[in-house]
């Protein structure tokens, strides 16, 4: 991997909890419950706060969007939730619950120099991010920004997020692999257990008639470990994910880079250690 790509992966790594804590924040749940959304579990509110930036999105559109989700799973949730909360109040709750989450997190870092900071190098790279044709980046990239550095850091965060995942799903495309094999092939490279891919709502026979297919294809062993063939198959699509992920970056110069890493390091401690996001998750970030 080279060096600016190995950024581009450093970058994503630092930034992604930044980002996902909202799933998981008590703040969150309190504001997707003060809406009408059910609470004892995540994904109602998960599926409103996401898919809320393409309007009153049908299952179809957040199934071929959100990609590794079970479409039967996503039809559970999807367009149900926008009969609780209309879109606009759902990112309106969202950003009531970005703002509080943060406060809690980070405490006075909230209003200093640092922080904001960094919300300005993070949101002139999330600026240059080229959008067209990548649905999740593109909505996220075209809500207006808010004044306050917290919650500006959370939305140039997001955008990129989004930006590097629709950018996946072509690496993924690119590979040949569909929704479940894409599952079944980065448990294969230890991303993750294969138990922790369930929570994507494939059933054991969905997920078996993936594996059957990747072996067919010389990607997988028998005993579901991937063969020297889908190591490289899923390093490429890895690869080519960060590749897709660079052009915001060249907005920033080589010291702004390094200046972001070096700022963005406390609040990636605050939120990792918060104990809110689980251990292991599909993502497989610090595994590939």
């Amino acid at each position: 991997m080279s060096d600016e790509l190995g950024y581009v992966r450093r970058m994503w790594h630092l930034l992604e909890p930044l980002h996902a804590v909202v799933y998981y924040a008590p703040e969150a749940f309190e504001e997707a419950a003060a809406l009408g959304y059910a609470t004892d579990e995540r994904w109602p509110s998960y599926f409103a706060w996401r898919a809320a930036p393409l309007g009153a999105a049908g299952a179809d559109r957040v199934a071929e969007t959100f990609f590794g989700f079970s479409p039967t799973m996503i039809a559970r949730y999807v367009p149900a939730g926008w009969s609780v909360a209309a879109p606009e109040a759902v990112l309106a709750a969202r950003t009531r619950a970005v703002d509080r989450m943060y406060r809690a997190l980070f405490s006075e870092r909230v209003h200093g120099p640092e922080l904001a900071e960094a919300a300005g190098l993070v949101r002139r790279a999330a600026q240059a991010a080229e959008v067209t044709g990548r649905p999740l980046a593109e909505a996220a990239a075209a809500l207006p920004w808010p004044d306050a550095p917290h919650l500006v850091l959370w939305q140039a965060a997001t955008v990129l997020r989004e930006h590097r995942g629709d950018g996946h799903l072509e690496a993924l495309a690119s590979a040949g692999l569909d929704p479940v094999e894409s599952l079944v092939s980065f448990a294969a490279v230890g991303a993750a257990r294969p138990e922790v891919f369930g929570s994507r709502g494939w059933s054991e026979a969905e997920w078996s008639a993936g594996r059957g297919r990747l072996q067919e294809r010389g990607l997988l062993e028998e005993d579901g470990t991937a063969t020297g063939a889908g190591r490289a198959l899923r390093a490429e699509v890895e690869r080519r994910t960060d590749e897709l992920a660079a052009g915001p970056w060249d907005a920033l110069t080589p010291t702004e880079r390094e200046r972001l890493v070096e700022l963005l390091g406390p609040l990636w401690v605050e939120a990792i250690s918060s104990g809110l996001l689980p251990s292991e998750s599909t993502l497989g970030i610090g595994k590939v």
